[in-house]
């Protein structure tokens, strides 16, 4: 069998099942060793029990939960000390390489790719760093735009307009009977917007008018996503756009001329 060892928000580990079965033990009296040593473990404040191990669980064939536990090079350490014979040699020395093989994974993917002789891994290494700078531009460039949103001077009228709802560019589509994602486009072609990432922010021209305010939204607890929303100045200014550069005008305004 080969020992898996994983990397978990940065530490390297592997489970207790897969210990289990490489030293022919029974999971159960494994996760009965382990208990031990954390008990001992957890009362000693000069130790750390998490930099040995960490409490788990799996489902089972059946969706149930079961406990488990991931062990750290440390935990392996300390199991493989209260073994003997040739299992325990071979589990000691299949951690050892293992741990070995992702801390020297985890080395290169901290090194510039140039640095890195592996082609393969070079590659990798270029590919997450282009990425990396990718979402850097598009943090940069959210900041900036929230950065000008908040720089106008605002007039009483200013004031006015954006203690009013703001809203979001479907809404604002809805108006003209478009789609979110037409009407984003038909404002990159005016050489309003453009796209960054998933993200449409404006072209510094119109970024410091007060047409816009962004919020952030949190999605889980690593990731967050920006969204852009419309004030009534923005509205305003693109009724006066769409009217003047393109004729449009909103679905409202078609119905009363046709009435007319």
């Amino acid at each position: 069998m080969d020992l898996k060892v994983i990397n978990k928000n940065g530490q390297l580990l592997t489970d207790s099942r897969e210990v289990a079965e490489m030293v022919g033990k029974e999971h159960g009296h494994l996760l009965r060793d382990i208990r031990g040593y954390f008990k001992v473990l957890k009362i000693n404040p000069k130790l750390d029990v998490s930099n040995f191990f960490v409490e788990a669980s799996y489902k089972d064939s059946v969706n149930r939960s079961k406990p488990c536990f991931y062990l750290t090079k440390k935990g392996c350490e300390l199991v493989a000390n209260k073994m003997t014979g040739e299992k325990g040699v071979i589990f000691t020395a299949m951690y050892v390489t293992k741990f070995a093989e992702m801390e020297q994974q985890l080395i290169n993917l901290n090194e510039p790719s140039y640095m890195i002789d592996d082609p393969i891994q070079r590659a990798e290494r270029w590919i997450i760093e282009q990425k990396e700078k990718q979402q850097l531009k598009l943090q940069n460039a959210q900041k900036e735009q929230i950065i000008n949103e908040l720089q106008p001077k605002a007039t009483y009228y200013d004031l006015v307009l954006q203690n009013k709802s703001l809203l979001s560019v479907s809404k604002i589509a809805k108006d003209y009977g478009m789609s979110a994602r037409t009407f984003n486009k038909l404002l990159h072609e005016l050489g309003v917007q453009f796209k960054q990432g998933d993200c449409w922010l404006l072209y510094q021209r119109y970024a410091d008018k007060g047409y816009t305010q962004s919020k952030t939204h949190t999605i889980d607890s690593e990731k967050s996503k920006m969204h852009t929303y419309w004030t009534q100045k923005g509205r305003l200014f693109i009724y006066e756009l769409l009217k003047s550069r393109k004729g449009i005008l909103p679905i409202m305004e078609r119905k009363n001329q046709q009435v007319g």
